[in-house]
């Protein structure tokens, strides 16, 4: 999947599509062309290749807004908006798990803190902020993601061949994962919520880019060497962003 790559801001003249679902233009070290995706819940993502102008990105953006809204229009249909509400039930289809969420305010609590207990997850703290519940959440998520991801990555690295030195878990709006250059692979802390074909995909894929930091040929036949089944994966991980639960912000 693509590198994790610097945020750059909005152009003083871009206007966004709606301040909800955000507008933002990313700027990646692997982009040979400036490109625009629009995201199932209608978050709008410009990535743009290094040293891009600024007037040339606006024209691209100008020539393609039609497009941009018709697009936010189909996913508006398919994707009605959700109301936001923090979850009594969080199921993590990709370490097969379910957990019941309790949430217990207790008075004068600056944080919101975490504890397990078995399939019970218990926020406990200043829970009537739900900021810092989902700042708790993502905590959690995080530390799941490391504890059963790592594992299965350096197992899989180990029967395939292609190294890496250290994962660190993000929670990417716009990547499931990166490999960098210095031997870091990234996982996104919302595979949790795909499943365990997408979550060995996507770390196959990452760790393919150890012989290959590109989307070359030869780094697509090298992923099929493990995974036949690529193409089909590939298109279902783009179009998993829609599973991810709202209270978690991705878009």
């Amino acid at each position: 999947m693509p590198s994790a790559a610097k945020q750059i801001p909005l152009f003083p003249d871009t206007e966004e599509p709606d301040p909800l679902s955000g507008f933002s233009v990313r700027e990646s070290g692997r982009a040979k062309r400036i490109s625009i995706k629009v995201f199932p819940r209608g978050r709008v993502e410009v990535v743009v290749p290094k040293r891009s102008r600024a007037r040339e990105v606006q024209a691209f953006v100008d020539e393609h807004r039609d497009w941009i809204s018709a697009t936010r229009a189909k996913f508006a249909e398919e994707h009605p908006p959700e109301p936001f509400r923090l979850p009594a039930r969080i199921d993590l289809p990709g370490i097969e798990a379910v957990f019941g969420v309790i949430y217990q305010p207790r008075e004068g609590a600056k944080r919101v803190r975490y504890r397990l207990s078995g399939d019970i997850l218990c926020l406990y703290g200043n829970t009537n902020d739900p900021h810092l519940c989902v700042a708790a959440l993502k905590r959690w998520l995080s530390a799941t993601a490391k504890g059963h991801f790592e594992p299965r990555l350096r197992a899989l690295s180990a029967s395939t061949g292609n190294r890496f030195d250290r994962m660190h878990v993000r929670g990417q709006k716009t990547c499931w994962g990166s490999h960098s250059s210095s031997g870091t692979i990234s996982i996104n802390y919302c595979l949790l919520f795909l499943s365990p074909a997408l979550v060995r995909y996507l770390m196959v894929h990452e760790l393919c880019h150890s012989k290959h930091m590109n989307h070359s040929r030869r780094f697509w036949s090298h992923v099929r060497r493990f995974e036949p089944d690529y193409r089909r994966l590939d298109r279902k991980l783009s179009d998993s962003w829609k599973r991810i639960p709202t209270w978690v912000g991705i878009y």
